[in-house]
């Protein structure tokens, strides 16, 4: 095995993530910092809500690829769509209008057998991806924003378990170079996007255990989000504490105004959260040998295409680019 290549040096990228750290918006900075360095990119949104394509300030998209930015084009999972083009690609059964009966079938049976369901997200990536490393298609990379932290080990650990089940036939050959695709760590990485706190902390450790043990997939980084800067050192904060003694504040008080103490407070306030964050992040490195890549907390509100700029910059200057 040669060495493990640079992250968007990788053909297939999984973000994964506990629910609002941000892993909606690192995975299509990731896609636009692709973009912006020659790459031709397909965007995937497995779950169906149509946010990801409104950080590029675009409408949502359907199970067809669309352009949302220069060099990225994004595509939302559906489930009967993907059923259609397995049965019209793989299958090969002619397949007319809505699939009706059929599909409602199929949810019936993927409720009920493991993993089913998850092999048509997979398998539709990985069929991309194949078709990209076979020249019959021209995605450089494949990003997916993958399910969260609770549900990605199922989905990802799909094709595996349907070897389990099927031993012989074309199923079992198609799951087998899925398998060989995804656990392939020059073409395919699974990321974990976290936040420095104690809960996204605890399931990205416990997430990473549980991949190395349940998965063949290999892990990337972990990107850690909203960092927060650390804008006073410890002699400031001494400085800080003496002014709030009754005399210098009174003092500061009558020279500067009303408004000083809450500068104080502030402060006092912004020192705690920052320690308050820095032991989760210590427990983080400790715990989980991957590489971290720091996102620094962006103090804005809204969501656009310029935040997702903002941290597809900060995201490249992490990975040295």
């Amino acid at each position: 095995m040669g060495p493990v290549p640079d992250l968007l040096d990788r053909r297939l990228l999984f973000f994964t993530g506990k629910g609002g750290v941000g892993k909606s918006t690192v995975t299509a900075a990731a896609a636009l910092l692709a973009a912006e360095r020659g790459k031709r990119v397909l965007l995937v949104e497995v779950d169906a809500k149509g946010n990801l394509t409104a950080l590029f300030e675009r409408p949502p998209v359907g199970f067809e690829p669309s352009q949302v930015y220069p060099g990225v084009f994004a595509m939302q999972m559906d489930t009967e769509a993907s059923l259609r083009e397995y049965l019209k690609v793989q299958a090969r059964v002619p397949v007319f209008g809505r699939l009706g009966p059929l599909a409602r079938a199929f949810d019936f049976v993927a409720n009920a057998a493991p993993g089913v369901k998850e092999i048509l997200t997979v398998g539709k990536v990985c069929w991309e991806l194949r078709e990209s490393l076979e020249g019959r298609a021209h995605w450089d990379l494949i990003v997916v924003d993958a399910a969260a932290t609770g549900h990605v080990i199922a989905q990802l650990d799909a094709p595996r378990a349907i070897q389990e089940l099927v031993q012989v036939g074309p199923v079992r050959n198609q799951t087998d170079w899925m398998v060989e695709l995804l656990s392939d760590e020059s073409l395919t990485a699974l990321n974990v996007v976290t936040a420095p706190e104690e809960m996204p902390v605890n399931e990205t450790i416990e997430l990473v255990a549980r991949a190395r043990e349940e998965l063949e997939v290999p892990l990337g980084a972990v990107i850690v989000n909203r960092v927060l800067p650390e804008l006073f050192t410890r002699g400031d904060e001494v400085v800080f504490e003496a002014l709030r003694e009754p005399p210098p504040e009174k003092l500061l008080t009558e020279r500067v105004g009303p408004g000083a103490v809450a500068v104080l407070d502030a402060a006092r306030l912004a020192v705690s959260l920052r320690r308050g964050r820095s032991s989760h992040l210590t427990r983080l490195r400790d715990e989980v040998d991957l590489p971290l890549l720091l996102l620094p907390y962006l103090f804005v509100r809204d969501h656009g295409l310029r935040v997702t700029h903002m941290v597809a910059d900060e995201l490249g200057q992490e990975l040295g680019y």
